[in-house]
């Protein structure tokens, strides 16, 4: 295959990365997978995430966002350095924010909170939403509404056809991950996925996690690396029965446009 493409979720400054992360980059530039946007999931990782992007211009681009995970940490001043982090030229939205009533690691309430400033900052900005959602939907696409956001990505869409839908609606993008690739919990993803405009879809390996379950070659530690996802592309290219080069091309070209780069 030709066609280069981008994943739009890496969480390359995660610890399991720490003792060749490099290679991991070169690895996957080796496999087409270029750029890379690296996820920022809080203040700190953020800050990590856009000082190495900043070593690799035009390779590797991150997001600047607090995890809802990670909510309970915030104040007034996590707002104003995020501002701050989103104004370098390779940081390319805010994000991943959003709501997780799955593991409640922050407070309902808290994680509303910080979830609608880091909307309303985006807004400001006229950055896009890099938005993680789990077992949240009606909070979640409340707040959405409430501040008629148009530009943001589901990352890691596992819903259902009414929450697809909902999305969809709200001129949404959709990022799918090696979720696809598992026959027990992603079976409904492959049915999903064939109703996501081509130029509404995009593709992410959500890397250490999330490892396709199909991999004819696991790698021995079980993680997830940038360089899998042309195995994930083709997933999702069966599932819609378009060639890969064609669905290669479109994520590509909707992500760059998405992004900005």
């Amino acid at each position: 295959m030709n066609n280069q493409i981008i994943d739009i979720g890496v969480n390359l400054m995660h610890r399991s990365f720490h003792q060749d992360r490099e290679q991991v980059v070169a690895r996957a530039a080796a496999n087409q997978v270029t750029p890379l946007i690296l996820t920022g999931t809080s203040l700190r990782n953020s800050l990590e995430a856009a000082r190495y992007a900043g070593r690799y211009s035009g390779k590797l681009y991150a997001t600047a966002g607090v995890h809802p995970h990670d909510a309970k940490s915030c104040n007034e001043e996590t707002i104003t350095k995020l501002k701050e982090l989103a104004a370098l030229p390779q940081v390319v939205a805010i994000g991943e924010c959003g709501l997780d009533y799955n593991r409640d690691f922050s407070p309902r309430d808290v994680q509303r909170k910080w979830f609608t400033e880091q909307v309303r900052l985006a807004l400001e900005l006229d950055m896009p939403l890099f938005l993680h959602e789990r077992e949240a939907f009606k909070d979640f696409i409340a707040i959405l509404k409430e501040h008629a956001v148009q530009k943001a990505v589901v990352h890691c869409f596992t819903g259902t056809l009414p929450e697809l839908k909902a999305y969809l609606e709200m001129g949404f993008h959709i990022g799918i991950t090696g979720w696809i690739c598992d026959e027990r919990r992603g079976k409904h993803l492959r049915d999903l996925v064939r109703m996501i405009p081509l130029d509404r879809l995009m593709i992410e390996t959500d890397a250490p996690f999330l490892t396709p379950r199909d991999l004819k070659e696991k790698p021995a530690d079980g993680r997830n690396e940038p360089a899998f996802l042309l195995h994930i592309l083709q997933a999702v290219a069966r599932c819609i029965g378009k060639p890969a080069e064609e669905v290669a091309k479109a994520t590509t070209e909707t992500a760059a446009g998405f992004f900005r780069i």
